[in-house]
């Protein structure tokens, strides 16, 4: 699908990037919103990486590496994997750069770092979006996995990342997004917010893990348009903003510092 410029009309001002979901924590209130998914993906961590393999149906890792590629990450590049996780991109990085010591994992859940089967080499970091902890223009290329919809103010994000990048330097977000047909929307509702959380009940070790499977779908019903994404982008200092999308649902935020 062609690329699409940021759009004058997106909103450049995005705190938080969907509306606020009551029935997973107190209604506009964000230390219970942040205390929820911090304990939530804690506790879930355990499970996350079996449930992407029989989920993705083998498909993820290779869409990830090929997403890289696209957005021009290549050897002798200093990477910052921002929301890194259990380290499912982070690997994909490694693949095609073969340099542990120029990548840096950030994210604000010990326990989904833990279970992150990366080279000793790959410093891991706890930290935010809203605050990398990496010097100014440090950065080559920048990533975020399928880590929009979590964080607490995306326009503070889009600053941050300008403030990491080198002039120049590549930024990369991940995400799904919702279809624009009603019927496909249906289909991934049904897929991720029945199916998904079903077979979670079956393989999963923590409790919460069908939860979080429907806080997904959640999370992507209501988040924020494309334009918004590339507004805030902008309007963050970032510079040539796109994006490409992938089987209707996967958005690929391109931008450089």
């Amino acid at each position: 699908m062609p690329q699409t410029p940021a759009s004058p009309d997106g909103e450049a001002t995005v705190r938080l990037p969907h509306q606020p979901l009551p029935g997973y924590y107190a209604s506009n209130d964000l230390e219970a919103r942040e205390s929820f998914l911090r304990k939530t993906f804690d506790d879930t961590a355990v499970d996350y990486n079996r449930l992407e393999r029989i989920l993705g149906l083998g498909t993820g890792s290779n869409y990830r590496r090929v997403a890289l590629e696209r957005a021009g990450l290549k050897s002798g590049m200093q990477v910052v994997d921002v929301g890194m996780g259990t380290g499912l991109v982070s690997q994909e990085i490694l693949n095609i750069t073969k340099e542990p010591t120029r990548l840096i994992g950030v994210d604000p859940s010990p326990g989904m770092m833990a279970q992150a089967t990366l080279p000793a080499s790959v410093e891991c970091r706890l930290g935010r979006a809203e605050s990398i902890p990496v010097p100014d223009a440090s950065v080559d290329f920048l990533v975020m996995g399928y880590a929009l919809r979590h964080i607490a103010d995306f326009s503070a994000a889009c600053t941050e990342f300008r403030r990491v990048l080198k002039p120049g330097g590549r930024l990369l977000i991940l995400e799904i997004t919702r279809p624009q047909s009603r019927w496909a929307t249906l289909l991934l509702k049904a897929y991720m917010r029945g199916a998904v959380p079903l077979v979670a009940r079956f393989v999963s070790k923590a409790p919460a893990t069908p939860m979080l499977w429907r806080y997904y779908w959640d999370t992507i019903a209501t988040c924020i348009a494309p334009p918004q994404v590339l507004g805030a982008l902008a309007a963050g200092g970032l510079h040539d903003a796109k994006r490409h999308v992938e089987l209707g649902i996967f958005s690929e935020y391109t931008a450089r510092g």
